[in-house]
């Protein structure tokens, strides 16, 4: 019993001291005054393969640079910044407007730039967002977008009522989920005809045995290419714009290191976010940094912007 206790004492001991490391991480301040670029990335593929991306084209074009990558969500790598623990990390505009303003209710590129640019306060900075975007889709298998000839979402409206709709379960009460299909393009999906799958392999197999007519699907996911998915366009802009952008500490962003990125934007379309999950995620397992500069090469960024 003695033994017992004292292993119980040693373990709630170690407990404590965890969580006060956890705790003295969580409060850390990073150096604002350092000419030193630290990249961070949240803790999914995409994030990381693009934070390399940023992190090697920087290290190319002369800055001193340093990696935290695997940070976590939002909720930690938000306040990271904002204590420059981290200088730098990937971002989603509309994700990141809603985060810092969460009565915003704009969509479309421009009114979640215009909002953002408002919301950041004084310690975030952005540079330019990319044209490449991870949001919501609306997507079905080729054959049936042959079959109803079928290239946006307002194109799927007619067959509503032989429509089978897959999505994680909150997709059914979402303001851009079934509301605004319903209410943006006419799309009617009847509770009967709403199939609530968590996990996207599953929507995903779902969509192509057939048992389901379209699906929710995040657009820079590697099964599109994979299974040969059509993403139908979205011209109402129902779902929040979600551009990739380049989020500082205001105190590291500098006019060299916005044109390098900016540079680097202007080339990360959601087709190449594609085709860059799909090297890191799907079968081929390429490691991100690699990837990255294989990326860099192929686009001529691999030798300092002039």
């Amino acid at each position: 019993m003695g033994r017992i206790l004292a292993a119980a004492v040693a373990l709630a001991a170690a407990m404590v001291v965890a969580s006060c490391a956890d705790s003295e991480q969580q409060m850390a301040h990073g150096d604002c005054a350092s000419d030193e670029l630290i990249i961070g990335s949240a803790d999914f593929p995409e994030s990381e393969t693009v934070a390399t991306i940023y992190t090697e084209v920087l290290r190319i074009n002369g800055f001193k640079v340093a990696t935290k990558f695997d940070f976590g969500n939002r909720e930690a790598y938000l306040p990271a910044v904002r204590r420059c623990v981290i200088s730098l990390v990937p971002e989603y505009t509309g994700n990141l407007l809603r985060y810092l303003n969460k009565d915003a209710t704009v969509t479309t590129p421009a009114e979640v730039d215009t909002a953002l640019s408002s919301a950041l306060g004084e310690d975030l900075a952005i540079a330019t967002p990319a044209p490449g975007q991870n949001s919501d889709a609306v997507v079905v298998t080729r054959a049936t977008a042959q079959r109803w000839n079928l290239t946006t979402i307002a194109d799927l409206a007619p067959h509503s009522a032989e429509t089978t709709f897959a999505a994680k379960p909150e997709f059914a009460d979402r303001p851009g989920g079934l509301p605004g299909l319903r209410k943006n393009y006419g799309l009617d999906i009847s509770t009967q005809n709403f199939v609530a799958i968590a996990d996207e392999p599953e929507t995903v197999r779902a969509l192509t045995d057939g048992r389901v007519t379209a699906a929710d699907i995040y657009t820079t996911s590697p099964a599109i290419i994979q299974n040969d998915l059509v993403v139908l366009t979205d011209p109402k802009n129902n779902f929040a714009a979600q551009n990739v952008v380049p989020l500082f500490h205001a105190a590291k962003k500098t006019d060299k290191a916005v044109a390098v990125l900016d540079a680097v934007s202007a080339e990360l379309t959601t087709a190449e976010l594609i085709s860059l999950n799909t090297a890191v995620s799907g079968a081929a397992k390429i490691e991100p940094k690699a990837a990255a500069l294989a990326w860099l090469t192929a686009r001529g960024l691999d030798t300092p912007i002039a």
